[in-house]
């Protein structure tokens, strides 16, 4: 059974901390190369990133199986839009629904924070997460890049739902 657990403790994050790292290396390394890879990871994705993103809205939750993490997903409310963050899944667990109920408890999530909208932003080159927005019902509305530093950019598609 599936189930979101609201992260607030370090040790929580530092299991997404050590989640993100499996999941960035595997899937990421191919579409935006090792080096920047390892430069989002620290930026954005150590247990302390992670808190200081907390303390500014952003709400984690990890995703469970039975107990088990199985992903983590973070959002912010951004005036009428939820702005889902950051949605992974282990490779061994995709494909097994778990993305698509996460999508629905960010979309409840949304409706209880009276957002007519779910947006998010995801890398112009991740083609199967694209398809799987889409199927969800998320529509491109362009292309955003955003300088990141060190030289690194975020070239990615907004895409957005309405709820």
């Amino acid at each position: 059974m599936i189930n979101f657990k609201s992260v607030h403790k370090d040790q929580e994050l530092t299991l997404i901390e050590e989640m993100a790292h499996v999941i960035w290396h595997e899937h990421y390394t191919p579409i935006i190369g090792a080096e920047q890879v390892v430069y989002m990871l620290k930026k954005f994705q150590t247990a302390d990133a992670m808190s200081a993103q907390i303390s500014k809205g952003y709400h984690y939750f990890l995703i469970l199986n039975d107990k088990k993490p199985v992903g983590y997903l973070s959002f912010e409310k951004r005036k009428d839009a939820l702005f889902l963050s950051k949605i992974y899944l282990l490779k061994s667990e995709r494909g097994k629904g778990f993305g698509r109920k996460a999508m629905l408890f960010v979309e409840a999530r949304a409706k209880e924070n009276d957002c007519s909208k779910v947006s998010l932003t995801v890398n112009k080159h991740n083609l199967n997460s694209i398809k799987a927005y889409e199927s969800a019902g998320f529509v491109n509305t362009g292309a955003v890049v955003q300088d990141i530093g060190m030289g690194f950019v975020m070239d990615d598609y907004h895409m957005e739902k309405f709820v």
